[in-house]
């Protein structure tokens, strides 16, 4: 048994993740075995007020989450931790407190709320030598794992999400990661410019992968549907597959890769293909300022 800190309780993930890991009424089709939640800190954040920390923390305290206010308690007895907190503003300052601590770590979407957030988190990873790795839940829907597997070569996908409202910081980050994670999921590392522009209920960014590869975000507010569509070859015949993604089991796909990475197993996600998701979020509000197509910026940089 895998025993896992929880750090933050300002999202439903600090919720959902345990629910799967230990909830007595979990359904058996949803459940992950083999880990447990022994703690969980609690700190208030512009996501989450008290009273939504206290119902929060009775929920977690019935399936026997030690909930505190001290790291070093939240820390002090647990195998793995999972940085579960909504605000990126805050990732850094909290991967700071773990980093050395020898535990792999999984840090839930966003990376950070910035680009320089960003790269000091990849540089702490080095320092340190953690063990960490960074993703949201959608790109591991299995429609779209299903279409992608299809082709020989990808040249082209359009993807389509959500887009939250933010209490703090850029909305696009915080909600908008899903479907950039989608999209790189589809056409890898690699993106190299984005172009971009925003309407009342929408924002469009579109990526040059360079040598004629393109690929197209597409994150609508109000709707919570997540799909696309991915062109190129398919033994050698130049075919489009569709694809609508059922989210029923995102969680409990997402935490399966979870463990397994705990348990020893590579990163699903190379953390600079996270800071590349990131960068072209960054560089796609840049984008919607100045009109023009914006470099996607890279660690090093």
């Amino acid at each position: 048994m895998i025993k896992v800190a929880i750090i933050g309780l300002d999202t439903s993930h600090s919720i959902e993740f345990p629910r799967r890991m230990q909830a007595p009424d979990c359904p058996p089709d949803q459940r992950v075995p083999g880990l447990r939640a022994v703690t969980c800190l609690r700190f208030e954040t512009p996501f989450q007020n008290k009273k939504g920390l206290d119902e929060r923390q009775v929920q977690l305290e019935s399936w026997g989450v030690r909930v505190t206010t001290r790291l070093e308690e939240a820390v002090a007895d647990c195998d793995a931790i999972m940085l579960e907190i909504n605000d990126g503003a805050y990732h850094l300052d909290y991967f700071k407190k773990v980093a050395a601590l020898g535990k792999p770590v999984f840090l839930d979407k966003p990376l950070a709320g910035s680009l320089e957030d960003g790269r000091a988190i990849i540089q702490l990873m080095r320092k340190h030598n953690t063990r960490v790795w960074s993703g949201s839940s959608i790109p591991f829907c299995p429609e779209l794992n299903d279409a992608r597997s299809r082709f020989t070569e990808i040249k082209r996908a359009h993807v389509f999400g959500a887009l939250g409202n933010a209490p703090a910081g850029d909305s696009l980050v915080w909600y908008g990661v899903h479907t950039f994670e989608m999209l790189q999921r589809i056409m890898g590392p690699g993106a190299m410019a984005v172009r971009a522009l925003e309407t009342e209920n929408s924002i469009l960014s579109v990526a040059d992968y360079g040598a004629g590869r393109e690929g197209i975000v597409e994150v609508n507010r109000g709707m919570w549907m997540y799909g696309g569509r991915i062109q190129g070859l398919i033994k050698n015949d130049l075919k489009v597959v569709p694809f609508a993604c059922d989210t029923t089991y995102m969680y409990r796909d997402l935490l399966r890769q979870i463990k397994a990475f705990f348990e020893g197993g590579a990163m699903p996600v190379d953390m600079h293909t996270t800071f590349e998701g990131l960068a072209m979020m960054t560089a796609t509000r840049q984008s919607i300022e100045t009109g023009k197509p914006v470099k996607v910026p890279h660690p090093a940089e």
